[in-house]
């Protein structure tokens, strides 16, 4: 089953038009994802322009695999990378502890699936899968906990306690778990449903997540015990090594900041007159480290610059020295981040959220100033679990799947009219309007009496208006309250499709439904997920 994007809260019309009217935001993107020309172009392109430091990336990487069991599949992907002919099909996602929510899973399973499904159409072309992992990003309150339903189907927060650090937080890839990972792993253990899997399970957290790990090296690990079957390979990016080959984008941000924000500020404000910007552009789009924290460098008159937050101005002599002698300082914002990607990976696709799909028009200028091919920007899988239970008792309710996610006032009140003697939202509905045409009519006849009782007879329409609002609140709590038991099957059953008005995806951790119903959800979630129908996906468990 699927449900079209338009029918689901929320969503941006950017987003919307861009899978459904792409004709509409044609100007703000190069490459139709629905077009298997522009494909072909594109990877005509990137084979025929081969990346000079190839060989040096796929090094690289068997440097950064050492130590792992890896699998053929990844072994072999990963020396196809230094292949003239081989095309990257790239995602990336912040290093949220235990995995973050569920869309981060799926948006792996989309990259590997795409690459897959590419090779098939493109067999002239090897396709290699890689999942670029956001270590430069400092937003630790974003990544540093995780939501699920505790033993009593309550949605509850597992996570670090203190998530409040300033915008200059180091770059959360260098941060260790510390030993409160046990207390956040014993907190977990202590408040799902015990299951046959869980000892297991948990002895697969444990292998991952232990206190002298990174959210970088825990991350990594996790990722790489469900998807390394699949030849996923797993790219980090805040290397010194990787930031050598990123020194010519660090230095021309520097050169030509002026006119890449010029550029920049112009398309937002174009997208802003009719869709919206996701991002707000910053005078420079780089980050240097200082003492551990990572600060936005700012212009600062002509030639000099600072930190942002910091006092001490640098010029741009020293900041180019600085770049070219301590490379692994400087980090991309979230707008030349996809360019430095693109830089360093032949990237055909690039597996994209609807967030990333918004920032994208904002990001996709920057490449021409870079010279660097865009990439085609591919939506990812979205999808909603289904349990078993859980649909018996959608269905008992009398309800469709659509409607889990109208609003909570309006959807409590039409099952409760569905299943009450009558419909108070009509009946008041009709005693309002019957009330007021009644009250006009004798307004005529009132103000031929005496002009000045008009407004006496508007304010007493008005009163009466209130009483009968104020009865109907009244009313519908008091049905609410016979009909308890039915609202609360209703809670139930939106509490894991629809939990906190968002998206399962964006809520849920994989640990409930890997506890649950075993290891193996993880690859039976990739067996079960489609990457072409570009709506949102209903998988029954």
């Amino acid at each position: 089953m699927y449900i079209n994007y338009s029918d689901l809260p929320g969503q941006q019309n950017l987003f919307l038009d861009y899978v459904y009217e792409f004709d509409n935001v044609q100007r703000f993107y190069k490459k139709n994802f629905r077009n298997f020309d522009d494909y072909a172009n594109h990877f005509l392109e990137l084979t025929t322009n081969p990346k000079p430091h190839r060989k040096l990336l796929s090094n690289i990487l068997k440097e950064q695999y050492k130590g792992f069991k890896t699998g053929k599949l990844t072994q072999h992907n990963i020396e196809l990378l230094s292949n003239p002919k081989t095309i990257a099909i790239v995602t990336g996602q912040q290093l949220g502890i235990l995995g973050g929510p569920l869309y981060t899973f799926y948006k792996t399973i989309t990259v590997i699936k795409l690459a897959n499904s590419l090779k098939e159409k493109f067999d002239d072309y090897n396709f290699v899968p890689v999942f670029w992992m956001e270590g430069d990003d400092h937003d630790f309150k974003e990544i540093s906990f995780i939501k699920l339903p505790d033993k009593t189907n309550t949605i509850r927060e597992f996570g670090y306690e203190d998530r409040d650090t300033d915008g200059n937080s180091p770059s959360t890839s260098e941060i260790r778990l510390g030993d409160e990972i046990e207390i956040i792993k014993g907190k977990l253990r202590e408040n799902i449903l015990e299951t046959e899997f869980t000892d297991e399970l948990f002895k697969i957290i444990s292998g991952c997540y232990g206190e002298n790990e990174t959210f970088s090296s825990s991350f990594r690990k996790l990722f790489f015990h469900f998807f390394d079957e699949f030849g996923l390979v797993i790219f980090n990016p805040t290397e010194k090594s990787v930031k050598e080959i990123l020194k010519p984008i660090f230095k021309k941000e520097i050169d030509n900041y002026k006119l890449h924000a010029h550029k920049s500020v112009e398309l937002s404000a174009e997208l802003d007159d009719v869709y919206h910007a996701q991002v707000k552009v910053k005078p420079i789009n780089l980050f240097m480290l200082e003492n551990g924290s990572r600060h936005l460098v700012e212009p600062a008159g002509e030639n000099e610059f600072r930190l942002k937050d910091k006092r001490k101005h640098i010029t741009k002599e020293e900041l180019l020295a600085k770049i070219e002698n301590e490379p692994e300082l400087f980090s991309p914002n979230v707008l030349l981040r996809p360019v430095c990607q693109d830089h360093l990976f032949p990237t055909g696709c690039y597996v994209a959220g609807p967030s990333e799909i918004s920032y994208f028009a904002q990001a996709l200028p920057l490449y021409d100033f870079f010279d660097v091919e865009t990439p085609i920007i591919f939506p990812r899988s979205s999808a909603t679990i289904l349990e078993n239970n859980v649909g018996k008792k959608l269905e008992k309710l009398g309800l469709n799947l659509e409607q889990l996610y109208w609003d909570q006032k309006s959807l409590k009140s039409m099952l409760v009219n569905t299943n009450a003697e009558f419909n108070t939202e009509h009946f008041f509905a009709e005693l309002q309007d019957e009330i007021s045409g009644r009250i006009q009519s004798a307004e005529s006849i009132i103000v031929e009496i005496d002009p000045t009782l008009k407004d006496s007879v508007e304010k007493s329409l008005q009163k009466i208006m209130h009483t009968l609002d104020l009865l109907e609140e009244k009313i519908s709590k008091a049905r609410e309250r016979k009909y308890d038991t039915l609202l609360n099957q209703l809670n139930s059953v939106r509490s894991i499709i629809y939990p906190n008005e968002k998206l399962q995806e964006r809520e849920f951790n994989f640990i409930y439904f890997t506890n649950k119903y075993g290891l193996d959800f993880v690859k039976w979630v990739y067996n079960q997920i489609t990457i072409n129908k570009f709506e949102h996906q209903i998988i029954e468990l």
